[in-house]
């Protein structure tokens, strides 16, 4: 059985998809079988992964059954991939028979689950239908959060939607922690945010990962050479940082770490 992690802010802008995208290449360099499931009508995960533009199939038609999810894989170097595009913003799930709707992700999922080590699932920047899915069937949920004080707006409605999930679809999520990004610990801006955060953390029953992410241009540079952030520059500080992310969570997701494998 896979373990599912959710990377979720309805916040844009905070690094979600380059998180998501590090998390589900880190893995498959650490030799597992991975499925990256982008839920994000942007596409972007598909694309840092390499998928490119011109895949056949998306999720959205796995989600409405009109696919095999089988049909509709990508094969990358970092293994599979449901891509996604705009036409998942006007997906109408919520047509689906409201004792449904909620499952719709995990019913399309469930034929090839058993295939993969871990599926890794990038969320719209919303706490919409989409996002209830990808919560409602993971194991594991990670919060990006921008040092800045923009990206704690919002962050009251993101607790409520997982204790709600928690409370009605999936009693056994796991809120990892929240991940800050764009940090620099010279400012006070950032040291701010990071005693904010703590306090939300406690809310949610979760913690600030001690790893924080800086800033670096190797993790924007990298999906347009068609490279993961850990082959494309590994000497990055935000690389690096990543990396030290990925061992920090290992523990908690029974993975060994992936330090020596990049």
């Amino acid at each position: 059985m896979s373990i599912i992690i959710t990377v979720s802010n309805q916040k844009g802008g905070v690094g979600k998809t380059t998180t998501s995208a590090a998390i589900a290449s880190g893995i498959a360099l650490a030799g597992k079988r991975v499925l990256g499931i982008d839920l994000d009508p942007q596409g972007n995960l598909g694309f840092c992964l390499g998928a490119g533009m011109d895949s056949r199939y998306t999720v959205l038609d796995v989600l409405k059954g009109t696919v095999p999810i089988q049909d509709a894989l990508f094969e990358s170097e970092y293994g599979d991939l449901l891509v996604s595009d705009i036409t998942l913003s006007s997906s109408g799930l919520e047509s689906f028979p409201a004792a449904n709707r909620e499952y719709i992700l995990r019913n399309a999922i469930a034929p090839v689950i058993d295939r993969y080590d871990y599926i890794v699932i990038d969320t719209p920047p919303a706490l919409n239908l989409l996002t209830v899915n990808a919560y409602s069937v993971s194991n594991f949920l990670i919060i990006p959060m921008a040092s800045d004080i923009l990206s704690l707006v919002g962050l009251a409605q993101l607790k409520e939607t997982i204790e709600t999930v928690r409370d009605t679809f999936n009693p056994g999520l796991n809120v990892l922690g929240i991940l800050l990004t764009r940090f620099n610990a010279r400012t006070l801006l950032s040291r701010d945010v990071l005693e904010m955060a703590e306090q939300l953390a406690k809310q949610i029953n979760c913690k600030v990962f001690d790893t924080k992410i800086r800033s670096g241009v190797a993790v924007a540079e990298a999906p347009a050479h068609g490279e993961s952030i850990f082959s494309y520059n590994p000497r990055s500080s935000a690389v690096k940082d990543y990396l030290a992310f990925l061992d920090e969570i290992a523990p908690a997701i029974h993975l060994k770490e992936v330090t020596n494998h990049a």
